[in-house]
């Protein structure tokens, strides 16, 4: 008994003093990342992140941030997003503000407020230790779920539209992976949200592998009148390659669309009157 206490003395005193120094670590962000918010963030969302209201029944200078968690402060601060240089319909990328350290601090701040999604790890989102065909499989899968969820908003090829009252679904080339994650994670402004519950971490992973390989597709006259059918490889419309890959989901060979004629009527000419 003696050496069984001894060895559990011996082991928290090994622990305790490292988790101590965590917690200890863990408040200095959070400490830091509330005053970053006082300055840059409060004046919209308020002094505790409860949002600011308008005279205007409905409308929020900025919505509550209780329980939206670190992953939206990483993907809203991380592109630029947000602070927002003035009210708008839509927040645009663009350069952002501040440095990673300053955007950890403000989502460890955010994330005390009250739970929600978590930043990613890259291995989430990664297909590192995939082979060839596995990454292959991946982006046909990611290619199905993208088709169905994201074309009607974001275009077959990811290069974004336009939305209803002045909005708009934002090109997804050039985005960080992460930051696409996160995006389908959180459900940013018009987006809507796609928890684990509805896309598996893997789901999602192969999402961000399809929009990875389209990247550097040219988006020709071609491609934007197939634009409804994504290829899993970068292939254009009416290549083999997509012709064999549509017909494996549709049991059919790709028709093109028959040819309109205009017939032109010849009016009838009127006799003028003898004089």
């Amino acid at each position: 008994m003696l050496l069984g206490l001894l060895m559990t003395g011996g082991v928290y005193a090994v622990l305790a003093p490292a988790t101590a120094q965590e917690t200890k670590a863990d408040q200095e962000l959070i400490d830091q990342g509330r005053e970053l918010f006082l300055v840059g963030c409060s004046s919209c969302h308020g002094t505790n992140g409860e949002g600011v209201s308008t005279n205007r029944t409905g409308y929020q200078f900025g919505p509550s941030l209780v329980g939206v968690g670190a992953a939206a402060v990483d993907f809203q601060v991380g592109t630029g997003r947000m602070p927002m240089a003035r009210p708008a319909q839509q927040a645009p990328r663009k350069d952002r503000v501040y440095n990673d350290q300053e955007i950890e601090a403000l989502a460890a701040f955010i994330a005390d407020l009250g739970p929600g999604p978590a930043i990613p790890d890259a291995a989430d989102y990664s297909l590192d230790g995939l082979s060839e065909a596995e990454r292959e499989e991946a982006i046909v899968r990611g290619g199905q779920i993208f088709l169905t969820n994201c074309t009607a908003c974001h275009n077959y090829n990811g290069s974004g539209g336009a939305m209803p009252r002045g909005g708009y679904a934002p090109s997804l080339k050039g985005v960080d992976e992460k930051h696409i994650y996160e995006a389908m994670l959180t459900g940013p402004q018009a987006m809507d949200v796609f928890s684990n519950g509805n896309l598996s971490p893997e789901e999602k992973r192969d999402v961000i592998a399809y929009i990875k390989s389209i990247e550097n597709t040219p988006s020709t006259a071609a491609s934007a009148s197939a634009g409804s059918v994504p290829c899993p490889r970068a292939c254009s419309p009416g290549s083999s390659a997509w012709a064999a890959w549509w017909a494996s989901r549709s049991g059919s060979q790709p028709t093109r669309p028959a040819r309109r004629r205009t017939r032109w009527k010849r009016e009838p000419q009127r006799r003028q009157p003898a004089r």
